[in-house]
């Protein structure tokens, strides 16, 4: 059988599904609980969220994903900066996971990022889910934190190219990205009661989380 994939923007009457989508997916996996579905909740009024790279993923007529993007800023030795991308949360229906359909909504989403004037997106996850697509351990970019490190967990694209020239550059997350736990805690409260508990991925988060490259490799 024949099944119809449709990749679109978001509509406001798709929020409260996508939210349940995203919970339902990160409940548990990297802590006990989750806030991405409030941080899509919140991202959605900030001045760097970008309508044009929010998109659902349809199986059948039935949203089954979503992927959202904000800006993002690098900023080189001299005090140049060159805005660019990150995505988050980006998330796929349990039952349709390893499926391929989160992969198919990337690259859709790369090629509308390049439409719109976009040459690189900044992220931060689980190498093994992103390489496939592209990304590459940041210190390959000379993309680093304030601090000077480069975290194992995030990665870089380039959507156009030789985009990056060997400069070093400093990342910025957008402020979208910063969320209270506590105000997360209380929206997570006021839904339908799930059960938090531990499990290995919390273990393996932790351990990429609070992981770095070696700056002289």
């Amino acid at each position: 059988m024949n099944h119809k994939i449709n990749i679109r923007n978001e509509e406001p009457t798709d929020y409260r599904k996508v939210e349940e989508i995203i919970r339902e997916a990160f409940y548990n996996l990297y802590i006990p609980g989750c806030v991405e579905h409030y941080l899509a909740h919140t991202i959605r009024d900030h001045e760097d969220f970008i309508k044009e790279l929010d998109f659902v993923i349809e199986y059948d007529g039935e949203v089954i994903g979503n992927i959202m993007y904000t800006k993002a800023t690098l900023t080189d030795e001299t005090g140049n900066k060159k805005e660019i991308l990150t995505f988050g949360p980006i998330c796929i229906a349990p039952k349709y996971q390893r499926m391929g359909y989160g992969k198919m909504l990337m690259e859709y989403s790369f090629g509308r990022a390049v439409e719109l004037g976009y040459d690189a997106i900044v992220i931060f996850g689980s190498p093994s889910n992103y390489v496939s697509s592209g990304f590459k351990s940041c210190k390959k970019y000379h993309v680093y934190l304030e601090d000077g490190k480069y975290p194992a967990a995030m990665m870089v694209k380039e959507l156009i190219a030789d985009t990056f020239d060997g400069r070093k550059w400093i990342y910025h997350d957008s402020p979208a990205m910063a969320i209270s736990l506590e105000r997360a805690q209380e929206y997570d409260d006021t839904l339908e009661p799930m059960e938090k508990e531990w499990r290995p991925s919390q273990e393996e988060f932790y351990i990429m989380s609070h992981s770095f490259i070696d700056e002289t490799a």
